[in-house]
Formats: structure tokens, C-alpha cells, sequence
């Protein structure tokens, strides 16, 4: 392990590290951050048939999406929550790999798949009744084939690999996509994913978002080569994708799953993309990155890229627009709304089911805390 100096504070990408190789990787893209849309001879059969309609649909979704990140980020600085995990910049990787999806593939989010749980129908509120700590999910994971979130790093792709072997051996035609991060890819549940779907050829899709950042750390202090590339090793495809792009994340998570329903095996998708915030509301990421860097990634950002493509396609107009901002204003009142008219966290709730019939030291605990709770009361531990 390396040890910095505590006087190193300046935002850098890396020192002393290995460099991947300099031979660029291969990046499917359909629109340029310009908006303009790019030909791909492998990719645009899955997205030749789309309508305006369809990717005004795919716009509406970005913008509602980023519009519930924000409020929810807002009230985690009001004390309505307590920890939020922001999509910020991430919006086309998960709506165009979201609605790529079946209504019976299954789902194995991580914990800021928000975009993908909007496209499953999963009522946003029940994602920040978590995150304030008054349920552990509040949706039932079989009514929209979304599991429940995934604190517990790359742990998801293992339970995806399970689930789509069982329905392999069910004979359904169905397929199964597991999301994680740069910094899950490290794991070893996740190259034991690989290992089994691939020995098994399970119709599985790794979803990677590599957003540059697992935390603190940039991709290259993990690999020496691009992430989709790992999966040569393991014997099945891997691509990397515009994440930025929401129409080449639709196509090539459509061929992906489409090789999985077909009986074809896993594939690894690599979304590069970069998160535009914080890793978390605990985090600063001031601290070890530099603002020049998410100043060139903003000139990326997924919904202006497709906004100028609508506008030059004039597949929309100033009233849809404006139509679409109205909205996003009664989704934010929505959402303050619900949030705080949740009921607060039973403080009490967490000595419950630490031991199934009960524990001295538990007891104990319990005292103690209740006795600081009481103190409040008093005017003690002000």
C-alpha cells in the first residue's frame, strides 16, 4: 500500500503509476458531443428504427432523472436524508442501457442506478425512503424485475450470475444485467462472475459505468488496460461505449443482451463516462481532482448532446421544452413533498435482528443508547 504525504492536498490524476498502453481503445459512438449523429456499421441496425417520439421519450427521461438527482442531493444537505450516492453526469449510460431492457430481463443494480430504476418504473421516492433510513428498498424486486439496491461492492454480480444460470436452465429467453463501477471491477466477486458465466455461458450483461473515479482513486491506480478488455481473459466479448451518448449506450446494450437471450453468453460493456459530482454527499471531491478535468467532461454532458441533435433533427420544439421544464418543476414539488412526510428513522430499529434470540451485550447497547437519546431531553447532550 502506498502512503502519501498529508501535505500532497492539490487534485492530481496520478504519480508514479503504470500507464495503460497508448494504443487507443476502440469507443462505439452514434452522437458526437456536438450532437451530431455518426454512422457505425455494427451498431446502427439497433437504433434504425427509432422515432422522434422515442427520442424525445429518451431526452425526458435524462432531464427527469438529473432534475430527481438534484432534489434528492438538495435534501441531503437539508438533513432530510442521510446520504445520497448522485447519477450526475452518468444519466445517458443508464436511461440508453435501461431502455434497452425487457419488461422479464432482470435487473442487479449497485446503489446509484436511479436512471435504471426510473426506466423499471420504480417510484423515486421509495429510492430516498432508503437512503433516509425508513425502509431497505421499499419496492418488491419481482414486481419490476429490479432488485433491490446493492451497498456492498461488486457483491451484485455474483447474485446476476446465479440468477441468470437458473434461468438458462429454465429454458426462458430472458437475460439478466448486472451494474457496477470502475472501482467494483476490482473485486474479486466480480472476476468470479466472469469465471462463472463464462464456464457456464450464462445469459448475463456486465454493465460497467466507468465514471474515472472509485472515490479518490482514478481508473488507471486499477488496470493497466482498458476495462473491457478484461473480458478476453475470461473467454467472452467486451466493449467500450460512449457513456455520454445515450443512443450508443441503447444499441450496444441491445446487442449485448440480445447475444445473452440467444444463448451467445456474457458480455462486459464499459460505459465511459465521469461522474460530474461527488461520490457521495460525505465526499469532496475538490480534494483529488482538478476542476479542469469536470469542466471538459461538462462540454460532454449527455443532454445537451442530445437536445442540440433534436434541435438540429427538429424532432423538437420550444414547447416541448418548455413543456418538459414544468415537469421537472412538479417532480421536484413531488419529491420534497414525499420526503418530508416520511416518517424519521426508528433509532431503535438497528439492535432488533442483530441476534436471533437475543444477546447480553445487545441489551446493553441498547440501555446505553437510550439513556444518550434521554440526555437530549434534558438538555444534557446539547
Amino acid at each position: 500500500m502506498t502512503v502519501e504525504s498529508t501535505a500532497a492536498h492539490k487534485p492530481r490524476r496520478s504519480a508514479g503509476t503504470r500507464k495503460s498502453p497508448s494504443t487507443k481503445p476502440e469507443l462505439v459512438q452514434l452522437l458526437t458531443p456536438e450532437g451530431k449523429r455518426v454512422k457505425n456499421a455494427e451498431y446502427d441496425k439497433y437504433v434504425a428504427d427509432i422515432t422522434p417520439e422515442e427520442l424525445r421519450g429518451l431526452y425526458r427521461d435524462m432531464v427527469l432523472t438529473r432534475r430527481f438527482d438534484a432534489e434528492a442531493t438538495s435534501l441531503q444537505r437539508q438533513g432530510e436524508l442521510g446520504l445520497w450516492a448522485s447519477l450526475l453526469g452518468q444519466e445517458a449510460a443508464q436511461i440508453g442501457s435501461g431502455r434497452a431492457l425487457r419488461d422479464d430481463d432482470y435487473v442487479f443494480p449497485t446503489y446509484r442506478e436511479h436512471g435504471v430504476a426510473w426506466c423499471r418504473g420504480v417510484d423515486p421516492t421509495n429510492l430516498l425512503g432508503m437512503f433516509r433510513g425508513v425502509n431497505n428498498g421499499g419496492w418488491d424486486p419481482n414486481s419490476n424485475n429490479f432488485h433491490l439496491y446493492t451497498i456492498v461492492i461488486g457483491s451484485q454480480t455474483l447474485h446476476a450470475t446465479g440468477y441468470a444460470m437458473g434461468v438458462a436452465k429454465d429454458g426462458a429467453d430472458s437475460a439478466v444485467i448486472a451494474y457496477f463501477g470502475d472501482g467494483a471491477s476490482s473485486q474479486g466477486d466480480v472476476a468470479e462472475s466472469f469465471t462463472f458465466s463464462a464456464v457456464y455461458n450464462a445469459p448475463v450483461v456486465f454493465f460497467c459505468q466507468n465514471n474515472q473515479w472509485a472515490i479518490s482513486e482514478p481508473t488507471e491506480r486499477q488496470t493497466r488496460v482498458p476495462l473491457y478488455q478484461r473480458a478476453q481473459g475470461f473467454g467472452f466479448p467486451g466493449v467500450r461505449v460512449d457513456g455520454n451518448d445515450v443512443l450508443a449506450s441503447l444499441a450496444v446494450t441491445k446487442w449485448a443482451l440480445e447475444r445473452a437471450r440467444a444463448g451467445e453468453g456474457p458480455t462486459l460493456v464499459e460505459a465511459y463516462t465521469y461522474r460530474m459530482g461527488a461520490h457521495t454527499t460525505s465526499d469532496d471531491p475538490s480534494k483529488y481532482r482538478a476542476d479542469e478535468e469536470r469542466e471538459a467532461w461538462e462540454a460532454k454532458d449527455p443532454i445537451l448532446r442530445l437536445r442540440r441533435y433534436l434541435e438540429a433533427a427538429n424532432h423538437a420544439d420550444e414547447g416541448f421544452f418548455a413543456e418538459l421544464e414544468s415537469e421537472s418543476e412538479a417532480l421536484g414539488r413531488r419529491v420534497r413533498e414525499a420526503v418530508r412526510a416520511m416518517p424519521d428513522p426508528d433509532r431503535f430499529a438497528i439492535f432488533e435482528h442483530a441476534y436471533a434470540d437475543g444477546h447480553a451485550l445487545v441489551d446493553e447497547e441498547r440501555a446505553g443508547f437510550a439513556a444518550y437519546q434521554a440526555s437530549f431531553a434534558d438538555g444534557e447532550g446539547a
